[in-house]
C-alpha cells in the first residue's frame, strides 16, 4: 500500500457538523477498500485565494491515508459527485506526516504572537539618514529631449 495526502475543500454554507460527516463519510470509504487514514485535520473556514462557484471561503480538510489506488481512486471518484466539495487534491508522498501538519503549527505560532515577539525586526542597524539627505537629480527640460532625438536619429 502507499501513502497519501488529500485535501478538500467544503463549500462556506455547509455546517461544521456536516463537515465532520462528510469527513467521516470519506474515511469509511477507505476503510472499506482496505486502507486506513491515519490523520484527519479540520483546518476551518479559510479565504479562498479566488471565487470558486460564487464562495468566497471553504471548509479545508486534510487527510492521510494509506491505501491502494483503487481506493484513493474511489475516494476522489465520490468527491468528484458529491456536490458539497469545491476541490480536492491528492498527492502521493514517501511516509506519512507524523505529528500536526504546517497549516496547524502556522496557527499555534499565530496564537502565540508571532515572529515580532522574537526580536527579528530590532536588532537592524540604521541605513543612515533621511530622503531629504540624498542628492536629486536636475530636472530634464524638454527642449533637451526633443534636441537629443533629432541628433540620433
Amino acid at each position: 500500500m502507499s501513502f497519501y495526502e488529500t485535501i478538500f475543500i467544503a463549500r462556506q454554507d455547509v455546517p461544521t457538523a456536516q463537515v465532520e460527516a462528510l469527513s467521516a463519510s470519506f474515511a469509511d470509504i477507505i476503510k472499506a477498500q482496505s486502507g486506513e487514514v491515519t490523520k484527519t485535520e479540520q483546518w476551518g473556514l479559510r479565504s479562498l485565494a479566488y471565487r470558486i462557484n460564487k464562495n468566497k471561503k471553504g471548509h479545508y480538510v486534510l487527510f492521510n491515508i494509506d491505501a491502494s489506488a483503487a481506493a484513493v481512486a474511489e475516494l476522489e471518484r465520490n468527491m468528484r459527485i458529491n456536490e458539497d466539495i469545491l476541490r480536492f487534491l491528492t498527492i502521493r508522498v514517501e511516509e506519512l506526516e507524523a505529528g500536526p501538519s504546517a497549516m496547524m503549527r502556522k496557527d499555534e505560532r499565530a496564537e502565540s504572537g508571532g515572529r515580532y515577539e522574537r526580536g527579528d525586526r530590532g536588532d537592524r542597524p540604521d541605513r543612515g539618514g533621511d530622503r531629504q539627505d540624498r542628492p536629486r537629480r536636475a530636472p530634464r527640460s524638454e527642449s533637451s529631449d526633443t534636441s537629443s532625438e533629432g541628433a540620433h536619429a
